[in-house]
């Protein structure tokens, strides 16, 4: 069951430019942002109207990302030093630049916001949500996913050249079914290899897909890859996280700041950025503006008009490696 509607519509705000009076009024992109000078980081020190700016920059490049997919969501109401929280469901107020769907669950119907606007990028910085998160599928088809999402996360004592090594090779793993893939860095130490799909198969298909890969990693290399989600005795691993593709959960989106200390993102790179050179650490609020200024082509491109599907036969491929 799915049921589309606006969020309340609050009370009518200006539509003027961005601009600030007394450090207190302040309109990005027509949404008025109350408390602005927040502190929101400690390090570097950030304010709210700092989370707003950045995400307004990115709001464009960001929006294909995330636009009409159910959220998941980390709100910072006191700054991120104070701790944050994860809202699933949305039943309170919410701007009105943003939209709610309505998705039956296991027990209940949950309330959830939906993106469909840069403005409505900026009206979530507004609500203090530092992290934004996203389903692998979309309102209008939300029984099939168009992404599985593959997270390669780190044990501590796991190197860079190794999380290098284990990401090209698990891009090649896919090239042998026929399936192209993207990269991006985490906001953390991880990675994201996500492989666009058509919407096709149900969730059921994608997450034995999902979990069929991460099977056949660990079978290869069952000294560094895992699928075994306890921390405790796999620093040296790489956990293959295919969880990911599970109806309701969701991975951090693209462009979306983390509530850590530094500021970073989630950001789209190239597999040819994936070498020694790249410090995924130095993807911050501070670097990803300028760096998407200097961008001659978005490594993602390709992304948005990949048309392509598994089959059953890959799966049985894969359980046979």
């Amino acid at each position: 069951m799915l049921v589309v509607r606006k969020a309340a519509r609050p009370r009518v705000v200006s539509r003027d430019p961005p601009r600030s009076g007394g450090g207190t009024d302040v309109v990005v992109r027509g949404v008025r942002i109350s408390n602005a000078g927040r502190v929101m980081y400690d390090r570097p020190p950030l304010t709210k109207l700092d989370l707003v700016r950045y995400y307004d920059r990115v709001a464009l490049p960001m929006l294909p990302h995330v636009e009409g997919r159910p959220l998941t969501l980390v709100r910072c109401g006191q700054g991120v030093p104070a701790g944050c929280i994860y809202m699933k469901h949305s039943k309170v107020w919410a701007p009105s630049q943003l939209t709610r769907v309505k998705i039956r669950e296991k027990t209940k119907i949950g309330d959830y916001l939906v993106i469909e606007s840069p403005e409505a990028i900026v009206a979530l910085a507004q609500m203090d949500i530092v992290e934004i998160h996203t389903w692998n599928t979309c309102k209008d088809r939300i029984e099939y996913p168009d992404r599985i999402v593959l997270d390669l996360d780190p044990g501590q004592d796991v190197t860079w050249d190794t999380m290098i090594a284990a990401a090209r090779l698990l891009r090649e793993m896919l090239h042998t079914l026929d399936l192209e893939s993207f990269l991006k860095t985490t906001g953390g130490k991880g990675l994201h290899v996500v492989v666009p799909l058509e919407p096709r198969e149900d969730w059921e298909a994608c997450l034995a897909f999902a979990r069929a890969i991460a099977g056949a990693l660990t079978r290869h290399d069952p000294a560094l890859f895992t699928t075994t989600f306890g921390k405790r005795g796999r620093e040296r691993q790489i956990l293959v996280d295919y969880l990911r593709n599970n109806r309701t959960n969701t991975s951090v989106a693209a462009f979306s700041l983390r509530a850590r200390e530094g500021a970073p993102v989630s950001l789209p790179i190239s597999w040819s950025e994936l070498t020694a050179r790249l410090r995924p650490s130095e993807l911050t609020i501070a670097t990803v503006p300028p760096r998407l200024e200097r961008q001659r082509k978005d490594p993602w491109a390709d992304y948005f008009r990949t048309r392509q599907r598994f089959s059953k036969k890959a799966i049985a491929a894969l359980e046979g490696i």
